[in-house]
């Protein structure tokens, strides 16, 4: 996704949650924030790529704070937290069954930001009215066809804590057959996955887990490893979480393959991309979107 003009208050809004994460030195914050002004300053315009720009800030932030995991705290409680709504969200799709369900499970992980709210936050019910929302774009007929089809499906991972309710949806996807192969995050980047935050909450009993090779923003092809790529184009379709990966999908050419982005779209750029109101949830078919 190209950059919207909202996108350069975005980029420093998170940069200075990240930097207020990572150190608590007020030089070291002038100094960082000075650089991460620089990286927006000269590489924001029309046509930019959002997540080649959130990555480079992020990757600044990390090597001059000397902080690898600015989010290192919010990886220690979000899938414990998200852990103990999973039970209410549980018997809501077993409830109603359908694949829809397991989407809008999937979707209202999403909307959640586990390690910002505190546990007094209404969060279950933040999650039921996401799931019982419906869609500002719903290709998930087009899906569940593909899905019928495929045998392998990579599945892109976007955050800790709503890779508790992707486990629940992932298990559906068995239904049809496939084989599924999650993808995390090599290095800490954000509050994205990682292959030890999957194995926390044993992902790996669902699907094969790799990892994408590289801390970007979504997926940034230069930067991935030959075996996120060889898997990535192997793969009978795609199935993609979030903002991050919605961004880069983006910016990649995707040829005939079914890539679908399940989001809630938090943001007007984003939702403005797509085509929908801030606040939908979103099953995308990305190359129908581009036809």
């Amino acid at each position: 996704m190209k950059v919207h003009y909202e996108c350069a208050a975005c980029f420093l809004r998170q940069a200075r949650e990240a930097v207020d994460l990572a150190t608590n030195d007020e030089s070291l914050k002038m100094d960082v924030t000075e650089k991460v002004t620089k990286i927006v300053c000269k590489n924001f315009h029309g046509g930019a790529a959002s997540n080649v720009i959130g990555t480079e800030i992020h990757r600044t932030i990390k090597k001059e704070t000397g902080n690898k995991d600015p989010y290192s705290y919010q990886r220690e409680i979000c899938n414990e937290i998200a852990l103990k709504f999973l039970p209410r969200v549980e018997k809501i799709v077993e409830d109603q069954n359908g694949l829809e369900s397991y989407l809008k499970a999937a979707i209202a992980g999403n909307v959640i930001d586990f390690g910002a709210m505190g546990l007094d936050s209404d969060m279950e019910g933040i999650l039921i009215k996401t799931m019982e929302k419906g869609f500002g774009v719903n290709n998930s007929k087009e899906l569940e066809n593909e899905l019928e089809k495929a045998k392998t499906v990579l599945y892109l991972a976007d955050n800790i804590g709503e890779i508790v309710f992707d486990k629940l949806l992932i298990k559906k996807l068995h239904e049809y057959g496939v084989e599924v192969t999650v993808a995390l995050k090599e290095k800490p980047i954000l509050n994205d996955a990682c292959l030890e935050d999957a194995l926390g909450i044993g992902l790996e009993e669902v699907a094969e887990l790799i990892t994408t090779g590289t801390d970007s923003v979504g997926v940034i092809y230069e930067d991935v490893s030959s075996k996120f790529k060889e898997i990535f184009d192997k793969a009978d379709m795609v199935i993609a979480k979030g903002l991050g990966n919605y961004e880069g999908l983006g910016e990649m050419y995707l040829k005939e393959k079914p890539v679908f982005s399940l989001l809630n779209a938090k943001c007007d750029p984003v939702a403005r991309d797509i085509g929908v109101e801030k606040g939908d949830n979103v099953v995308l078919m990305l190359n129908a979107s581009k036809n």
